[in-house]
């Protein structure tokens, strides 16, 4: 099956493990095909999931509202060791907003089931 570039996306959204279970088990019940990458990134190097979805282009809103319902942010202490800043001295620990949801979305020139 193929599709020209004004009739679908790729989505590429960068969740938080703390909530990637909940993203995908909804994604799938509602309907959509999802493939699941584990990633690490962000300040603190945590460990993230990366979902991949082709999606028509009347579906993206949807799959945003779904992924945003699903992806909280939370605060997280910054640990002792990442606030050295090359004094070799730990600094009080700080909090930083963690969790959320990064979402691109892409046109698709091209897309084949083979």
């Amino acid at each position: 099956m193929q599709r020209r570039e004004s009739d679908m996306k790729l989505i590429l959204a960068i969740v938080n493990n703390d909530d990637a279970h909940f993203v995908n088990s909804s994604l799938s019940k509602a309907g959509f095909f999802v493939t699941k990458i584990s990633s690490t990134g962000g300040f603190l190097m945590s460990g993230n999931s990366t979902f991949l979805m082709g999606v028509k282009d009347d579906e993206v809103d949807r799959v945003i509202e779904i992924i945003r319902n699903n992806s909280k942010k939370r605060v997280q202490k910054v640990p002792f060791d990442m606030k050295n800043n090359g004094t070799g001295f730990s600094q009080p620990a700080e909090t930083v907003t963690v969790g959320g949801a990064t979402v691109f979305v892409l046109n698709v020139e091209d897309c084949r089931h083979l």
